[in-house]
């Protein structure tokens, strides 16, 4: 399985933006949005990720509302795959399941359509996102996944937050692309 080279993790690295004290002081948030805009690094990104799972045996890739969707889409179109929507509650027009995810003050809920992975049984999916942290909503994602009957085999994050340590608690193997300690 092909690793980034230490050039590549830089070029990718290099067009995230920090922006201190958003949403509230202290937090450093990453912006990914300079990372879209930057045509190099995206193509960086996408093509380690295409060269890592065009050997998995994947039926479909899930992205995670709403970042998750750009990674994930563009993932899929690679690898000529379907891809799925797990969104925020009351977004999706049709019958849904939901798990709802504990946050630090109250809880949420995500939704995936009960049909996502059509007739395909036990649909091998990689769930995908932007950054996991402490990793509510990614369990919640992966649990919804294998609720409607698909099989999460992998999940995928661009960026992980490692002393948040939010992987440990996800159903499925995880990988980061970048660790940021």
């Amino acid at each position: 399985m092909k690793t980034l080279s230490e050039e590549e993790k830089n070029i990718i690295l290099e067009s995230i933006r920090d922006i201190p004290d958003f949403p509230k002081p202290g937090i450093i948030f990453k912006d990914i949005t300079t990372l879209l805009s930057d045509p190099k690094a995206l193509d960086t990104l996408m093509t380690h990720l295409e060269n890592r799972y065009k050997s998995y045996d994947l039926d479909y890739i899930a992205g995670i509302d709403a970042r998750g969707f750009i990674f994930g889409a563009v993932l899929a179109d690679r690898l000529g795959l379907g891809f799925v929507t797990i969104r925020k509650k009351g977004k999706l027009p049709y019958t849904t399941v939901a798990e709802k995810y504990s946050l630090e003050y109250g809880f949420d809920e995500v939704e995936i359509h009960i049909d996502a992975f059509g007739d395909t049984e036990k649909a091998n999916v990689l769930l995908i996102d932007d950054l996991i942290a402490t990793g509510g909503t990614a369990v919640a994602a992966a649990n919804l996944i294998n609720k409607v009957g698909a099989v999460c085999v992998e999940a995928c994050f661009v960026m992980e937050l490692g002393f948040l340590n939010g992987k440990k608690a996800l159903p499925a193997p995880v990988y980061s692309v970048l660790e940021i300690d």
